[in-house]
């Protein structure tokens, strides 16, 4: 399959068009409660789900969605949260976000993830860096010792890491994201391989692109088309990563 996106710039303007259909989508929404079809799916996610294929299919991009799954064929596809942190804004939690992702054979291409609580968007291409609404994003330096570090987290943690303090939101897109532009200082994951690909492929592009390190803790790729794919992310700059991994259960 040809690729549907001609270039970078092209690519950014498809997913940034879709991002805006699902904000325009959630701005009418009056039904946040369960969709009734699966456990832990609610009716704001198809209705994401539905705004942000339709631009996406009409472009003839491929499409990997959470909601949704795989289109057939080969080729970039795509790869799409419509609603990353859904119980969260089912509950009026201000922290859930869609996230976009063109991923093609060398990896994350171009991303978009766009907070819709705040109205923040980050946009990041593979080697031109990344943009918090439209200004070039640099991290500034941030603690050299986890013991100093402030880490977003999913899960329950284990009792002695050694960071300062720890948070848990509840939407990897966003969690790393915030990594990026250094709200968090580094982000750690203690689920059993709970986070699909849709989830930390717009998030870890931006924190890649601002010179950070994004890691499964067992060492698998991150970008695979496959809607079963589950990972466990450790992600921030190197120090703080390797002090994480090795503080990990899942290297104990």
């Amino acid at each position: 399959m040809v690729d549907p996106i001609s270039d970078d710039d092209a690519a950014v303007v498809l997913l940034n068009r879709a991002a805006d259909a699902v904000v325009a989508a959630l701005a009418g929404q009056v039904d946040w409660g369960p969709s009734g079809r699966r456990a832990g799916q609610y009716a704001s996610d198809l209705a994401a789900d539905a705004a942000a294929l339709e631009v996406l299919h009409a472009a003839g991009a491929r499409v990997l969605s959470e909601e949704s799954g795989l289109d057939p064929g080969e080729g970039p596809i795509v790869v799409v949260d419509p609603l990353d942190g859904s119980t969260n804004a089912s509950r009026g939690l201000p922290w859930f976000a869609t996230s976009l992702c063109l991923v093609d054979e060398r990896g994350p291409r171009a991303a978009v993830v766009h907070d819709l609580a705040a109205g923040r968007r980050f946009e990041a291409v593979r080697g031109a860096g990344a943009r918090l609404d439209g200004r070039r994003l640099e991290r500034a330096p941030g603690p050299a010792t986890l013991e100093e570090a402030l880490v977003g987290v999913n899960a329950v943690p284990p009792p002695a890491v050694g960071w300062a303090q720890f948070r848990c939101f509840g939407a990897l897109a966003l969690d790393l994201c915030a990594v990026a532009e250094g709200r968090f200082d580094a982000y750690a994951d203690f689920d059993d391989d709970g986070h699909g690909v849709w989830d930390l492929l717009g998030g870890s592009l931006v924190c890649t692109e601002v010179g950070l390190t994004v890691v499964d803790v067992d060492g698998r790729p991150l970008a695979v088309a496959d809607p079963a794919a589950r990972r466990t992310l450790v992600a921030g700059p190197e120090p703080l990563v390797a002090a994480l991994l090795a503080a990990h259960p899942r290297r104990a």
